[in-house]
This record gives structure tokens, sequence and C-alpha cells, in this order.
């Protein structure tokens, strides 16, 4: 029961499949209470779907393109609840258009959108965290090996994971003199709703998974079990790091 009496936020489940619901299930089988977001209604039947079993959930709509949203997601879990222990950020998009071909095509729209939702979310959900936030807690963003090498047809999504890794790292500086840890776990490709929307994703995942040194494909359980670690207090002494949970992928040289 490493989550036993904490409290926190899980951004971006949008079905069974997703990273962000891989790991809320660890963290309730730990004894976190969890409050969900969802960003549309058609997400929103997927995690009351979801949810169902749970006792009194807390859904919350959300879009992390509004600070308005944020602001009102926030207040309503100070109401609720007082404070808050924890925030998982599993949120990232960009256009289809700019996950094919080159990087070099990108438009100045789908630049500012894969950004703004994809890194500047962690800032703003922060902004809005941080006075219900104090001493032990915690917050984890999911990354990719995309934002440090270059993957084909990952392109603006790369360089908005090398912004949202950086945003850690800044925000690690920020919150730590209140107690708040932020740190990011770069998983291995898994097969999601958002990753549907990579061109030649089947692709990459075989190449990482005839690469990896453990030569298997990264599931949402790993990834799970490595957040669950770094939101508890197993975890105290760490902040601003990126942690890679891809089967060691990350070590290999091609």
């Amino acid at each position: 029961m490493l989550m036993k009496g904490k409290r926190g936020l899980v951004v971006g489940v949008a079905n069974k499949w997703s990273i962000a619901w891989g790991i809320s299930q660890r963290l309730l089988a730990e004894g976190a209470e969890v409050a969900f977001t969802y960003q549309n209604d058609r997400l929103g039947k997927n995690v009351r779907e979801l949810t169902a079993d749970l006792k009194d959930p807390i859904l919350i709509p959300m879009d992390v393109t509004s600070d308005k949203q944020i602001l009102m997601t926030f207040e309503l879990l100070k109401r609720v609840w007082g404070h808050l222990d924890f925030i998982v950020h599993a949120v990232a998009y960009a256009p289809r258009a700019a996950l094919e071909g080159q990087f070099l095509a990108t438009s100045r729209e789908d630049f500012r959108i894969a950004h703004d939702i994809s890194a500047y979310s962690l800032a703003a959900l922060c902004q809005s965290a941080a006075p219900i936030m104090g001493e032990g807690g915690a917050i984890v963003a999911m990354s990719y090996l995309g934002g440090t090498r270059v993957v084909p047809n990952y392109n603006v999504m790369g360089v908005a994971k090398a912004s949202l890794e950086a945003s850690v790292r800044y925000l690690a500086a920020d919150m730590g003199p209140m107690g708040v840890r932020v740190n990011a776990i770069s998983a291995g490709p898994i097969k999601t709703l958002a990753a549907s929307g990579i061109s030649g994703f089947g692709g990459m995942q075989r190449h990482h998974r005839n690469r990896a040194p453990l030569r298997k494909d990264t599931d949402a359980a790993e990834v799970g079990d490595a957040t669950l670690f770094m939101l508890s207090d197993m975890a105290r002494g760490i902040t601003g790091q990126v942690l890679y949970v891809d089967g060691g992928f990350s070590i290999m040289g091609d």
C-alpha cells in the first residue's frame, strides 16, 4: 500500500489501452485515491466505463488548452480534498499531418498546437496545482526517446517532448523548495490512441523489440510500476530526472 492516504490527479486517460490507465490501476491497487480528467464527452464515456467499479470516482471535464478549465479543476479538488499529493501528466498531441514526412515541413500552427498540448500543459497544471500541493508532493510526466534522438515520423512531437523534459527540470527547480518533486518517465513505444496517429508506428515498435536488450515490447504495466515508484515516498530524493522504461533500448547505438 505504497500510496495509502495519498490523493492525486491523472490527466490523459482515453481508453483501456492508455498508458495513463495502466498507471491509474497501479496507483489504485496501492491505496491511492485518484481523480480523472477527460477532454470531451466521447472520451468521458470511456473514462466513466473504466471507473464504474470505483466508489464515487471524481471525473472532471478538462481541456488542457483552457486555463479556465485547468483552474476550475484544481479549485474543485481543493473543495473536495483540501490538498493534492500527486499528478500524472500523460497528455500529448500533434496534428496528424505533422507526424509524417519531414520535420522541415512543419507548419507554424502545428508546431504551436504540439507544444501547447504536449509541453506547456505541464507548466499550466503545475501553476494551478502548486497552492494545494506541499511537502511530499510529486508530479510525473510521460515522455519518449524522440525528445533526445531523431525518430522517423515523430517530428514535431519529438521537439515537443524535448520541451517537456526541459520543463520538468525547470519546474523541479521551482517547486523543489515547496517540497514537490517533478520527474518524467520515457517509455518505449506502446500502442495507444495517440500512437496510432504516428505514421509507421508498427515498424517503430518492431525495431524497438528487435534492438532493445530485453528483446520485448514495453507495456503499460511496466510504466505503471515505474510511475508508482516515482510518485511514492520511495523516490523522495529524486527530482528533475527522466527515467527510461524501454527495455534498455535507449542505451543502444542505433
